[in-house]
């Protein structure tokens, strides 16, 4: 059994093997612990109330050198393409987090979402029926990706002679981060794909578009406007959050229903319970199981913890949205679940810009693929599916799918 009272490696084999299990036993034995990212050692908090409360504390910040009294932001050194990459605004404290979230959240209103749906839904269609006469399909290569793939290069406006090398961006961010691949990643393709970001935004200020991308050169609040820095940093942001989370929320999505073919049943007797369901999955299998670190700017006391000045503080997502105190039968995955008041998409003056588009591609997403494959299964037996050793998320290495008929011939 592992060792709970020692730093936990959120990467390590031990923990993804057991996650579920360690998490439940943090959260009610050792709810303030010590857990690795990577080469960091920080305080993971596990109870929901917990979570919920140091997500809006101010006496947790995203800049390290607020914290500190100085120095630099980050832990360790990073290059200088990585260092634009990572300064971005889910890094930034007010008042300059503000300034940056006020002058893009128009362009993540529900509202605007609510125009794209019909975009989201013809992408859906067009991926189905390319899928139409196969037996099996990877769920992740042949479908869940190329929806926020879709929706990213149209808000970016991204022309179809820029979209191999957007590809290769969006491949080096969901995959490049990991393995021995880092070192290529950060000395060789980032550099590559800032310069290929500044020069799409340059041709933007010159020929505005339709598009997201214009909207955030162009937006200006009482007189101020983005740098060229800063645009470049959302747009990663936007390629980020936007399509690693919708991959792999439909991905788990998928999973979680197949293993729970009584809520599939009530999907498909009530389609109107798919925005609950997207919720319930959020809730007990959600992609993003942690925030960036919060750096404490004081000692913070918690469960007779001392959380000493200038040290990193990470929610455990994963914990707190099976947290008994907060949710009657955690363990329990029911789409009917009301209030479902999770964490999935983080809380306070960090929650996620892109949240309501997340939330609208894989519902949709979902409900058309269940909807044209009833008999949906997965082709190969469960325990030889790999969850990748990411600290911080949880996600499948691949989703292979079958189908034992043939739409084209129904």
């Amino acid at each position: 059994m592992l060792d709970i009272t020692r730093p936990i490696n959120l990467s390590g084999p031990e923990f993804v093997a057991d996650k579920w299990d360690i998490l439940e036993r943090l959260r009610e034995e050792l709810p303030v612990s010590k857990v690795k990212l990577s080469v960091l050692t920080m305080y993971g908090i596990s109870r929901f109330e917990d979570c919920d409360r140091l997500l809006n504390d101010s006496r947790l910040v995203r800049n390290r050198a607020t914290a500190t009294g100085g120095g630099n932001r980050f832990p360790f050194p990073l290059p200088k393409s990585i260092s634009l990459l990572a300064e971005s605004m889910i890094q930034e404290d007010d008042p300059n987090h503000r300034r940056l979230r006020d002058l893009v959240r128009k362009a993540f209103r529900p509202q605007a979402i609510k125009v794209l749906e019909d975009r989201i839904e013809g992408y859906a269609d067009d991926l189905i029926s390319g899928l139409d006469n196969q037996s099996e399909f990877e769920l992740q290569s042949d479908y869940a990706l190329h929806i926020p793939v879709r929706m990213i290069a149209d808000m970016v406006g991204i022309g179809h002679e820029q979209m191999p090398q957007f590809r290769h961006l969006m491949g080096s961010l969901s995959e490049g981060f990991s393995g021995v691949r880092v070192i290529r990643t950060m000395i060789f393709d980032m550099p590559k794909h800032v310069k290929f970001v500044r020069e799409i935004v340059r041709e933007k200020k010159a020929n505005p578009g339709e598009d997201i991308l214009t909207h955030l050169i162009f937006a200006e609040e009482d007189g101020d406007r983005l740098t060229e820095d800063e645009v470049v940093a959302m747009v990663f942001l936007l390629v980020i959050a936007g399509f690693e989370t919708t991959v792999h929320l439909i991905t788990n999505g998928v999973h979680t229903l197949l293993e729970h073919p009584d809520q599939l049943e009530l999907l498909r007797a009530d389609p109107s319970l798919w925005a609950g369901a997207v919720e319930e999955i959020l809730r007990h299998r959600g992609p993003v199981q942690g925030t960036k670190p919060g750096w404490a700017t004081e000692d913070i006391e918690l469960h007779g913890v001392t959380i000493p000045k200038g040290k990193p503080v990470m929610p455990l997502f994963g914990a707190a949205n099976h947290d008994p105190r907060k949710f009657e039968n955690p363990q329990t995955f029911d789409i009917t679940r009301s209030p479902n008041h999770h964490i999935g998409f983080g809380h306070g003056v960090h929650y996620c810009l892109g949240a309501h588009l997340a939330r609208a591609e894989a519902r949709i997403g979902l409900h058309k693929l269940f909807e044209r494959f009833p008999d949906l299964d997965i082709a190969v037996e469960r325990s030889k599916l790999e969850l990748q050793n990411l600290p911080g998320w949880h996600r499948y290495k691949a989703m292979p799918l079958r189908t034992t008929r043939f739409r084209a011939a129904a």
